[in-house]
């Protein structure tokens, strides 16, 4: 995977057993989708202009290792299936100083109209962005 976004482990982000909560993952993998998507030219203003926007409708993820506080994670993401009207972003978390996997998931969103909420096609112009970035075009 090409793109990541650095997380550093905040204290807030881990259990009493002293490593990251499992759910927190998930909230990582998020910050990588949406930063891949800002990558792309398509933050989260820029969908709203085009009266796009965004719901989650499925994630998964697989725990490997733990991390622990004041880890530096690099969250990869990838654009893995562009359906019809969804998106499915495979990512996968690795502490930065030895490359270590701790986590791997996926996140299925889909588009929908900003107005009226109905599932709209994956925009034309997005599918080529994702696209050019996959190959370095």
């Amino acid at each position: 995977m090409k793109y990541y976004f650095p997380i550093q482990v905040r204290f807030a982000d881990t259990d009493l057993q002293g490593h990251v909560f499992f759910g927190t993952y998930l909230t990582y993998f998020d910050e990588a989708a949406s930063g891949l998507l800002r990558a792309l030219g398509y933050s989260y203003p820029e969908l709203r202009a085009r009266n796009l926007d965004i719901v989650y409708a499925r994630a998964e993820c697989d725990y490997i290792a733990a991390a622990q506080f004041e880890d530096l994670l690099h969250v990869y993401a990838r654009v893995a299936r562009i359906g019809t009207t969804s998106m499915t972003f495979e990512c996968a978390a690795q502490r930065a100083t030895d490359q270590m996997l701790v986590a791997r998931g996926k996140i299925v969103c889909v588009l929908r109209d900003a107005t009226t909420h109905a599932k709209m096609a994956v925009p034309a112009e997005l599918r080529r962005a994702v696209q050019e970035f996959e190959t370095g075009a």
